[in-house]
């Protein structure tokens, strides 16, 4: 009889052990579905808004607060840039040499997020000083939560106009 008790006690903690740990792993399992796709949309387009606005205003430290430091991008027709510094170097001479007052406006395609990471496909357009449509293209953009809010990894950006003769 005390031998059937104590198996019985054996498989009724073994049983609880089970249980708890199917719970435990059936949380973290609805934690990750609970992400709220139009809250983490609305973020990253926030901060593509500010980031468009940070160039419009030709204020380098905007523009450059949507990198992480770590972050390298990859633009058109150069050398991949890494760290936020060398970023925010490249943005201060791009914006120091432009004089056209040319604007871009950045929109999200295709937003894919998990957990603490979020991977956008946007496009971009360029318009002039009155609003005329010059060029347009796309780009990917590799968010990752950092102290409460996403910076950008990892981005690149293509264009969709013609490729010039000679180049």
């Amino acid at each position: 009889m005390r031998k059937n008790i104590r198996l019985f006690t054996v498989l009724a903690f073994m049983t609880l052990i089970v249980s708890a740990c199917a719970n435990k792993e059936k949380e973290e399992v609805q934690e990750k579905e609970v992400l709220n796709m139009e809250a983490v949309k609305s973020e990253i387009q926030a901060m593509e808004d500010a980031y468009s606005a940070g160039e419009k205003a030709k204020d380098v430290d905007a523009v450059a607060a949507y990198y992480s430091d770590d972050a390298m991008t990859y633009s058109r027709n150069k050398q991949p840039i890494s760290g936020k510094a060398a970023i925010k170097e490249n943005i201060a001479n791009n914006m120091a040499n432009d004089t056209t007052g040319n604007y871009n406006v950045y929109k999200i395609v295709d937003l894919f997020a998990e957990g603490n990471t979020a991977v956008e496909i946007g496009s971009w357009t360029e318009f002039d000083a009155s609003g005329k449509e010059l060029e347009n293209g796309n780009y990917m953009s590799y968010f990752q939560k950092r102290d409460g809010k996403y910076v950008c990894v990892r981005d690149m950006s293509t264009t969709t106009a013609p490729v010039k003769s000679g180049i």
